[in-house]
C-alpha cells in the first residue's frame, strides 16, 4: 500500500472549496459553537474549582483527564466510528457534554461539590472529547468527499480554533452575568443545534464499509493498524510528525503562559497573559482563513514537515524573547503555523487511509496528536521547574527541530 502518482492533486482547490457544500457550512458553524461550549465549561468549572479547592493537584488532574483519554481510547473509538453511524456517535458525545455541564451546575448551585465529583466529571468530559473526534472527521469526509477534504479539515480546525478563541470571553461573560450554575445551564443550549441537526442529515450512516470491528483498542490495536499500513510512508510520517511535536512541545507552554507574561515585565501580567493566549488562537484562525482564501500550500508530507520545522523556530524564539510585543507576534505566528501543518497532516492521513481502516487511522492520529500532549507537561513543565520554563521550552523546541529535520530527510529520500 504505497502512495501512487495516479492519485489526485491535494490542496490545489478553489478558495474555501468545502464551503460550496451547504451541509458542511451548517456542520462547521454548529461544530464551532459546540467547541466554544466545551471551552465555556472549562472556563467556568476551572475557575470555581480554583476558588473552592485551591488544589494544584486537581488542576494537574484536569490536564491529564483531558489528554489521556486520547492516548488510551482514540483507536477504539475510531473503530466504533468505522462500524457504527458517526452521527449517533457524535450525538452521544454531545449528550455527555451536556450532562457534564448540567452536573456541574447542580453541584455549584447546591454547594455540594467535592473533589471526587470534580474528578469524575473531568474524566467524563475527556471521554466525550475523544469520542467526538474520529466520528467528526469521518462525517466531514462523507459530506465533502475526497476532492475537498483538505479544505474541509482545515476549515474545521479553523472553526474549532475560533470556538477556543471565543470560549473564554463568552464563558467569563456568562459567569459574571448569570453566575456559574446558570451560566453552565445556558451553556447546555449551545450544544443543541449540532445534536438536533444530526438527526436528519443523510451522512454518516454509510460509514460501515465492512471489515471494521470495535474490538481491541489501546496500544495493541494501534500497533496492529500501523503494521497493516506499514507500506504507506505518508500515513506513517504524518502520524509520527504529530506524535513527536505533541510529545516534545505540544501545548504545554500555554499552561505556563502566566509565568511567561510575568517574566516579560509588563505592568498588568494578567492582561498580558490573556493577550498571549488570544494571539495564539487568533493566529490559528487567521492562518486558516488566509490559507483557504488564497488556496495556498499544497498538501504534501514535505510541506507539513517544513511547516513544523518553522513552527519549532517560532516556539524557540518565543522562549528566548525578552520583548513583550515580539512575544505576542511570535505567538500569532506559532498559531498560524500549527494550524497549517496539523490540519494538513490530518487530511493526508484521511486521504491515504483505506476505507475500512479510516476511523481507526484517524483515531491513531488523534492518539498521537492529542494523547502525547499529556507528556509535554514533562518535557516543558517538569523540566521547567528544574532549569526554568524558558530554557525547557527552548530545549524542547530545538530537540523537535532536530527530529523533524531527520524526518524531512527521510521523507525526501522516500518521496
Amino acid at each position: 500500500m504505497t502512495d501512487t502518482p495516479s492519485q489526485p492533486p491535494r490542496g490545489a482547490s478553489p478558495s474555501f472549496a468545502a464551503l460550496r457544500h451547504g451541509d458542511f457550512r451548517i456542520y462547521l458553524v454548529a461544530t464551532s459553537a459546540a467547541m466554544m461550549a466545551d471551552n465555556i465549561e472549562h472556563v467556568i468549572s476551572y475557575w470555581v474549582m480554583f476558588e473552592l479547592f485551591r488544589s494544584p493537584a486537581l488542576a494537574g488532574f484536569a490536564v491529564l483527564s483531558h489528554w489521556l483519554p486520547f492516548l488510551f481510547l482514540s483507536v477504539y473509538f475510531g473503530a466504533l466510528a468505522d462500524r457504527f453511524d458517526s452521527r449517533r456517535i457524535i450525538q452521544v458525545a454531545m449528550v455527555l457534554y451536556m450532562g457534564v455541564s448540567l452536573a456541574w451546575a447542580v453541584l455549584f448551585y447546591t454547594e455540594t461539590i467535592e473533589v471526587w465529583h470534580a474528578a469524575v466529571l473531568l474524566v467524563i468530559h475527556g471521554i466525550a472529547g475523544v469520542l467526538w473526534s474520529p466520528a467528526s472527521q469521518l462525517l466531514i469526509h462523507d459530506i465533502v468527499g475526497r476532492d475537498n477534504l483538505v479544505s474541509a479539515v482545515r476549515l474545521n480546525a479553523t472553526g474549532r480554533q475560533f470556538g477556543v478563541f471565543l470560549g473564554p470571553a463568552v464563558g467569563g461573560g456568562l459567569m459574571l452575568a448569570l453566575g456559574p450554575a446558570a451560566g453552565l445551564i445556558a451553556n447546555v443550549l449551545i450544544y443543541l443545534p449540532l445534536t438536533w441537526w444530526l438527526w436528519k442529515v443523510p451522512y454518516g450512516a454509510r460509514r460501515h464499509r465492512g471489515g471494521g470491528t470495535a474490538t481491541g483498542g489501546g496500544f495493541a490495536d494501534a500497533l496492529r493498524v500501523m503494521r497493516e499500513v506499514s507500506g504507506n510512508r505518508t500515513i506513517l510520517s504524518m502520524i509520527l510528525l504529530a506524535g513527536i511535536s505533541s510529545l516534545l512541545v505540544g501545548n504545554a507552554f500555554l499552561a505556563q503562559m502566566p509565568e511567561y507574561a510575568d517574566d516579560l515585565g509588563t505592568e498588568k501580567a494578567d492582561f498580558s497573559y490573556t493577550v498571549l493566549l488570544a494571539a495564539n488562537a487568533a493566529g490559528a484562525f487567521v492562518g486558516g482563513m488566509i490559507l483557504e482564501a488564497r488556496g495556498l500550500l499544497r498538501a504534501t508530507p514535505l510541506t507539513a514537515i517544513v511547516l513544523c520545522i518553522i513552527w519549532s523556530f517560532s516556539i524557540a524564539a518565543f522562549a528566548a524573547a525578552t520583548d513583550y510585543h515580539l512575544a505576542v507576534g511570535l505567538m500569532f505566528v506559532a498559531g498560524f503555523l500549527h494550524l497549517a501543518y496539523s490540519s494538513m497532516a490530518q487530511a493526508l492521513v484521511q486521504l491515504e487511509a483505506p476505507a475500512h481502516l479510516r476511523g481507526r487511522l484517524i483515531g491513531l492520529y488523534q492518539m498521537s496528536n492529542n494523547g502525547m500532549r499529556a507528556f509535554s507537561g514533562i518535557t516543558v513543565g517538569l523540566l521547567g521547574s528544574l532549569i526554568g520554563i524558558h530554557w525547557s521550552l527552548a530545549l524542547s523546541a530545538v530537540l523537535l527541530l532536530g527530529v523533524t529535520v531527520v524526518l524531512l530527510a527521510f521523507s525526501m529520500r522516500t518521496a
